[in-house]
């Protein structure tokens, strides 16, 4: 692994592109607030479902977002989904 890539504390994921991370992080608060999840204070206080909930549907709209960009149809990040 590359000395520059930043790696979470279990070690599984990291960010590939470089200045990513805080685009990443305002989209996992953006999907949280979606659902209607308070991701403000301490997440220790959500259940593993609703925390798997907002990296779902992160997963679902960046997927959606890239279908759209090799399909030619541009795909910015607020397409529904």
């Amino acid at each position: 692994m590359a000395a520059n890539n930043k790696v979470n504390q279990t070690g599984r994921n990291r960010i590939l592109v470089s200045g990513a991370e805080q685009a990443l992080e305002n989209f996992k608060y953006e999907i949280a607030n979606e659902l209607g999840l308070d991701y403000s204070g301490d997440k220790g206080n959500l259940t593993s479902r609703q925390n798997g909930y907002v990296g779902g549907l992160m997963v679902r709209k960046m997927i959606a977002q890239a279908e759209s960009q090799m399909a030619g149809l541009g795909g910015g990040a607020n397409n529904q989904v």
